[in-house]
């Protein structure tokens, strides 16, 4: 019998074309106000398509919107509840590129952001300047649990690790640019220190990919590894498998790394009209209208 059924589903979830609003000198507090005022619940989607029982995943011009059922103990280096936490939501806000007359603290933005869309418990958020039509949610079953990636993915500031940092002090903050924000949902549940290990395999797989892809780094001319301001959520789910280890000697490690790799190398090449959500294997691909994607 086999280990691990995967399920063959493809689906797209078209994203609207965003407003053009104001000037630039206040473009990140202006877009969070839009997304609040107008994107906040994509209305261009029918039914949110659910990425495993009790988790949906919505798409708007400029937000992801993940909604957990109930909590999921989450591991991310999110700007908003970052560290571990038990997280109700999960936000990707695609904002302005950097600007200095911005004021306000990205992480008051985004708990705006949670407040406006009633999220029942703490959001982990991130930003990107990255579009969103780069959106990818690949999905895989295995050992009878469900695990998918979700990426968006910019290469504005490719880097590799060990370049020359820009900013040079402990307190500084980097502002949004193109970046990689990767979310990977397990139905399973996983440990605490195997949190942390598919935090490092999801790490170790973007940057083969990228090595893959001949990315490189602006300021070194290497091979890049990521972005400066790449971030990463991983979230462990109810389900009745349980995973105390993600290593490369797991299969929740292999497959981890299997669709990280795929996903951003599809989101690297992303078309702008689309978001798109699919799965890991092209062969026995299936197209699905909005109209039927409550269930992947």
């Amino acid at each position: 019998m086999l280990l691990y059924l995967r399920i063959l589903l493809h689906l797209q979830v078209r994203c609207d074309d965003p407003a053009v609003v104001g000037s630039a000198a206040s473009a990140h507090e202006r877009d969070v106000a839009q997304v609040i005022a107008h994107d906040a619940i994509p209305h261009n989607v029918s039914a949110q398509p659910m990425l495993m029982a009790g988790v949906t995943v919505s798409c708007s011009a400029n937000l992801v919107h993940v909604r957990f059922s109930q909590p999921h103990r989450a591991l991310s280096c999110a700007v908003l509840n970052g560290g571990f936490c038990y997280a109700s939501d999960f936000l990707n806000l695609r904002v302005a590129s950097h600007n200095p007359d911005v004021t306000e603290d990205p992480a008051a933005s985004l708990q705006r952001l949670s407040d406006q869309l009633q999220c029942q418990g703490p959001a982990v958020g991130m930003m990107t300047a990255a579009s969103l039509a780069s959106l990818r949610v690949v999905s895989e079953e295995i050992a009878g649990e469900r695990l998918s990636v979700l990426v968006t993915t910019g290469l504005e500031n490719a880097r590799s690790a060990g370049d020359l940092a820009e900013y040079r002090s402990l307190d500084d903050v980097p502002g949004e640019r193109g970046t990689i924000n990767l979310a990977i949902v397990t139905s399973a549940q996983v440990a605490d220190a195997a949190l942390v290990e598919m935090v490092a395999i999801a790490t170790e797989a973007k940057a083969a990919v990228l090595h893959a892809l001949e990315i490189t780094s602006p300021v070194s001319g290497r091979l890049a590894t990521g972005t400066g301001t790449d971030a990463i959520a991983v979230f462990s789910g109810h389900g009745a498998g349980r995973a105390r280890f993600a290593g490369k000697h797991t299969l929740l490690g292999e497959r981890l790394a299997v669709l990280v790799m795929q996903a951003i190398r599809s989101s690297v090449n992303y078309s702008p009209e689309n978001c798109r959500l699919e799965n890991s294997s092209p062969e026995n691909t299936t197209s699905v209208d909005e109209k039927q994607v409550p269930f992947l």
